[in-house]
């Protein structure tokens, strides 16, 4: 139960930055200044970290919409449904590592 609200919260989550995306690449159109000024604004450390966040979930999104497919189509899917999302896990978990550290060094060089 607990993948599945994940599942929806991290493809709400990344609806959201694609509906904010568009909107502030539009801008662009409108007022270049204006969307300078939003650029200069995403240089900020919450920002930051907010994209690490959107990292995050776009990762789990991808690894836990294979396991549904899985489930779904595999015939051993259900059965396995436990062992996938531990492995759903650890792929996140390997994957979420080197990508904190690669951030982390980008931000650091933004913000020292």
């Amino acid at each position: 139960m607990w993948s599945w609200v994940l599942h929806r919260v991290t493809g709400a989550t990344i609806f959201f930055f694609l509906f904010v995306h568009v909107l502030d690449t539009a801008l662009v159109r409108v007022s270049p200044q204006a969307y300078n000024e939003i650029l200069d604004t995403y240089k900020t450390p919450l920002i930051g970290l907010m994209e690490l966040g959107l990292v995050a979930c776009v990762l789990y999104h991808a690894f836990n919409g294979i396991r549904v497919i899985l489930i779904d189509f595999w015939w051993k899917g259900p059965r396995y449904q436990r062992q996938m999302l531990w492995g759903v896990a650890g792929a996140w978990v390997l994957i979420m590592v080197p990508v904190f550290v690669v951030i982390g060094i980008h931000m650091s060089e933004r913000f020292l």
